[in-house]
């Protein structure tokens, strides 16, 4: 006969059973039951936010950087509603974690009562598992049903919504609920490539002149930077990687060439535009990497550990795998044997030839003026951030032009960088930060962002002063909604609207929430201020006022050369 306890206390001791270590949300009164029971539990903690959203972003995050579920929590109604473009951002950019919220009593649910919403259709489009639980007999098998659906394939957010007085109510005899769930053990295993279809592969990367690998976030998700870069290195085969595949491969490495987007680089464009063969490796071909499909590719190998992803563009040219990307990149070199020299070999002068553009396209942002001072380029802001950042640093851009900025940052190490790219929710920056820093508070983390987003998230200043970190913020500050005003100044003869905003200085801001800040308007005291701040390892914002005329939309670096579709 087991001891007692509330269905509160059965959710947490789940949720520690799953290795989850963290709770962001906003307490309220349906929540109380899971949010108290945290205070016993060791191993996990509950981390408040100062909104909702911002609670959702650090699950999304903490999924992200770790690959492990993180929750999110929140009371019913508008609670439950103000999760939900975090959980899109975590949904679009395939991130693991719980999303929790607590409905009211089971018998009101769908009744006039206080706050009344329907969570589970709400949520439902947005992630990956959704379903009330108004059962105490039926807590823990939902839950590890939303587990297993979080964590495997291609892994994403799931929803759990709680009749309060199932949460509140006592059961006399629990489920026991082992210290390490065993579905642990089997959920990180991922399928291998079947070996016909492999040789297969292997046959057309060998015939190939000029094969690419086009890296998407399957690569983030599967760790597999080491074995892409082996494949690339035993073939002789460019690497470019798609907006939401940036940082599954360091850009220092020779045979990577940048990021293919709807706003990549004129470089990484050039590179598709030569191939005869794309290797597709955790790649969508979504809107986002093809200019709504617009652009034109060659014949695709497209291999995913999700088979509902493979086909749905380009499916009459694709050849699919279902197969981890690690796996399959091992697998492709062992199958291609010795013939891999003469490949590499026969490939030499066009990747000599791409070397020699890429440092033609880094010399087109060097720094002209490392003393300028006033309203600054961003494009000098990002290279000269780079200069003095630690190697291991995480760089989290948020949504528009600090993203198309960061094309310019150099990442030497695999996984150091996050955005969010398929729901391009802005307000990510500053809690994802927080949730990194929470990870690891001794490694240095870099939040870029604009300050329209930063309006939209500058609450969590005083949770980042709470929680601590190594993190220094950097506001690309333009008083405007940058990337659209400039959308606007393109295509609409100069024209603008609801994009500007008065002045504002952030610094102030900071400092008003416990956050040291303040505002720089030189290269040189940039850089400078920067490098304290990591020194120092306490969160720091500075606020930068930018170059409005510096225009994402027209930079050089930036315009294709070739016109797609």
């Amino acid at each position: 006969m087991s001891t007692p306890k509330t269905g509160g206390q059965l959710v947490v001791d789940l949720l520690r059973s799953f290795g989850v270590e963290y709770v962001f949300g906003v307490v309220g009164g349906q929540t109380l039951a899971i949010t108290d029971a945290i205070i016993d539990t060791p191993g996990i903690q509950l981390v408040h936010t100062r909104h909702e959203n911002a609670a959702a972003v650090m699950m999304d995050a903490y999924g992200r950087l770790t690959g492990k579920p993180a929750a999110c929590i929140s009371t019913t109604g508008p609670g439950a509603t103000n999760l939900i473009t975090g959980v899109g951002g975590a949904y679009r950019d395939s991130s693991p974690g719980f999303v929790l919220t607590c409905n009211n009593n089971g018998e009101n649910i769908h009744k006039d009562d206080a706050q009344n919403a329907d969570h589970v259709e709400l949520m439902r489009p947005l992630v990956k598992y959704s379903r009330l639980v108004a059962h105490a007999s039926s807590l823990k098998q939902a839950m590890e049903e939303a587990y297993i659906n979080a964590v495997t394939g291609n892994p994403g957010p799931v929803h759990l919504d709680f009749a309060r007085d199932t949460i509140e109510g006592e059961i006399a005899n629990p489920p026991s609920v082992p210290a390490v769930h065993p579905s642990r053990a089997w959920v990180s295993e991922r399928p291998s490539a079947n070996p016909v279809a492999l040789a297969g592969v292997a046959e057309r990367v060998l015939a190939a002149r000029r094969p690419v690998i086009w890296l998407g976030n399957g690569g983030n998700r599967a760790r597999a930077a080491d074995d892409v870069l082996a494949l690339a290195d035993a073939l002789g085969i460019p690497v470019v990687t798609t907006f939401n595949g940036i940082g599954a491969v360091p850009t220092t490495h020779p045979l990577v060439f940048g990021a293919a987007s709807r706003m990549g680089t004129t470089l990484s464009g050039d590179v598709l535009a030569e191939a005869d063969l794309v290797l597709a490796l955790g790649n969508s071909l979504n809107a986002v990497s093809t200019t709504r499909w617009r652009r034109e590719l060659p014949e695709i190998v497209q291999v995913d550990v999700d088979p509902t992803m493979i086909g749905r563009y380009y499916s009459e040219i694709t050849q699919g795998v279902v197969s981890d990307l690690g796996s399959f990149a091992r697998d492709l070199v062992t199958a291609v044997g010795d013939e891999a020299d003469a490949a590499r070999l026969g490939r030499s002068e066009w990747i000599a030839s791409l070397t020699k553009a890429r440092t033609v396209w880094w010399q087109g942002s060097d720094v002209a003026d490392q003393n300028a001072r006033g309203a600054l380029s961003p494009a000098d802001i990002v290279r000269s951030l780079r200069e003095v950042t630690p190697e291991d640093t995480l760089l989290i851009p948020d949504a528009g032009n600090p993203g198309v900025w960061s094309f310019l940052w150099e990442i030497s190490t695999p996984y150091s960088y996050i955005k969010p790219v398929g729901f391009g929710n802005m307000g990510f920056a500053l809690p994802s930060a927080i949730a990194a820093a929470l990870i690891d508070p001794a490694r240095p983390v870099l939040a870029l962002i604009g300050d329209g987003s930063l309006g939209m998230s500058l609450g969590e200043l005083e949770t980042l002063a709470r929680v601590g970190g190594n993190v220094c913020v950097v506001v690309l500050n333009d008083s405007s909604y940058g990337n659209i005003r400039q959308e606007q100044e393109l295509h609409f003869d100069g024209r603008t609207i609801g994009v500007d905003f008065g002045a504002a200085d952030y610094g102030m801001a900071a400092r008003a929430m416990g956050v040291d800040g303040e505002v720089i308007t030189s290269l040189s005291a940039l850089r400078q201020r920067v490098a304290e701040a990591f020194a120092g390892g306490r969160p720091t914002v500075i606020d930068v006022p930018i170059d409005r005329d510096v225009n994402a939309w027209t930079f050089p670096s930036f315009v294709a050369r070739r016109k797609d579709g």
